[in-house]
């Protein structure tokens, strides 16, 4: 396979700035893992945009990422938000003390990938193949994710709540 001048071109750029933009995405962002999924963005957004003329101004690349964290800080805000007006929501209906906002608790603490899962679980009422095909991967993967993802839901459920996790299957 031979790649055209363009490929070539961005594949240099990709090289020659990477690490400058992850760094200055780390910086501003709470985890590694999501600061290696901006950046990737950010060069996602740059193949996307790059005409027949290629901008490869490090001040371009960095406001591309700019402007991506701004979009992560919105979705992570709305995020909470959500999060916050569905736990209001729980103790108004059931009260502090209820199965409903341990759930939810449990929940929000939990990594979004497992939460996800769980949601596709219980909330969707997803077979372990169906849910397999919504993450595309392997129906024993999604298994053993769906395992995992109960295991933590499990230790973050608080003592005495062991009738939840039961019908749960945790």
């Amino acid at each position: 396979m031979v790649l055209s001048e363009h490929e070539l071109a961005f594949i240099a750029l990709h090289k020659d700035s990477y690490p400058t933009v992850f760094r200055f995405v780390r910086r501003r962002v709470e985890s590694p893992e999501v600061a290696e999924e901006i950046a990737a963005d950010v060069f996602r957004v740059v193949w996307q945009k790059w005409g027949g003329q290629p901008r490869t101004e490090i001040a371009w690349l960095l406001t591309v990422a700019r402007n991506l964290i701004g979009n992560a800080y919105r979705t992570r805000d709305r995020q909470r938000a959500l999060q916050e007006k569905l736990r209001t929501t729980a103790v108004l209906s059931f009260g502090d003390g209820s199965e409903n906002l341990a759930v939810h608790d449990a929940l929000a603490v939990l990594r979004e990938k497992d939460r996800d899962i769980l949601q596709l679980a219980y909330w969707d009422g997803l077979g372990t193949a169906e849910i397999a095909g919504v993450l595309q991967c392997s129906e024993p993967a999604a298994k053993g994710r769906l395992h995992r993802a109960r295991a933590a839901f499990r230790k973050q459920m608080p003592a005495g709540a062991e009738t939840i996790t039961q019908r749960m299957g945790a």
